[in-house]
């Protein structure tokens, strides 16, 4: 099993790039601010019409460009002529976020869900990815809600260290799972078959039982989505790192982290 690279526990990780006014979430100017303020960067990964990694995090386009349509229907090429609100920026490929990103900052990559219910309908998109880090030098991680997911890349590159996204699975966010797969995902029960070498958690189920076990074995415990420094104390009682938005925490220093 791969470990998780100290860098992904000392800098904060900014929630789809460092985005703001002109920057949108997941764009590359996104990922610009965030390798000029030195933090990691997470981003999403939905594939268009013909598989390519597409860095995105909804399945249809409506938030972002006000296209009602699917992002899985459109062709990348359509995807290009297509600018994130009400800005110029279009919708990058991996290939492209990758080539900006040059190794610079860490990357934690989350491969959305293609089954709908996380289940083992998981399509090409986890392949589609291990292909277009083959050649990548930087550091990165990858992650996904789906356990089936996280297995099939962790198969495909071992070398990459893997983790789930995970959450308490509240009935009311997840109307498409039963009792009994939301209470067995909430438990993170996946995480030894999966392969997986960390999780990232719900910063408002950080006291759930599991994540506590999970710490007390060692395993590096991030989550998602710290808005404030508030939330950044509260979360790191239980948390190594944060994934944030809407505000810039401190990075630690080398020297700090070994304290």
């Amino acid at each position: 099993m791969s470990r998780l690279p100290p860098d992904f526990l000392r800098l904060p990780i900014a929630h789809r790039g460092l985005h703001g006014p002109g920057a949108p979430e997941n764009s590359l100017a996104a990922a610009r601010a965030a390798i000029e303020a030195g933090y990691g960067i997470e981003l999403d990964i939905q594939p268009a019409a013909d598989g390519t990694p597409m860095v995105f995090h909804d399945y249809d386009l409506v938030r972002l460009t006000g296209d009602k349509a699917a992002i899985a229907v459109h062709s990348p090429a359509d995807l290009a002529e297509k600018r994130l609100l009400d800005s110029d920026e279009a919708i990058p490929t991996l290939t492209q976020f990758l080539e900006l990103v040059a190794g610079r900052v860490p990357l934690l990559i989350e491969i959305k869900d293609q089954d709908g219910r996380l289940g083992s309908d998981i399509g090409e998109l986890h392949r589609r990815v291990a292909e277009e880090l083959d050649n990548y030098q930087g550091l990165v991680a990858v992650m996904s809600f789906n356990p089936h997911t996280v297995r099939a890349f962790h198969e495909m590159r071992p070398d990459i260290p893997v983790g789930i996204t995970s959450c308490g699975y509240p009935a009311e966010d997840w109307p498409l799972l039963d009792h009994k797969t939301r209470s067995h995902l909430a438990a993170v029960a996946d995480f030894d078959q999966s392969g997986s070498c960390f999780i990232s958690h719900d910063k408002s189920d950080l006291a759930n039982p599991r994540v506590d076990a999970l710490k007390a074995q060692g395993i590096p415990i991030l989550c998602w989505t710290v808005q404030s420094s508030s939330e950044e104390n509260a979360a790191r009682q239980f948390a190594d790192n944060i994934t944030f938005e809407d505000y810039q925490p401190s990075i630690v220093t080398e020297m700090q982290l070994g304290e």
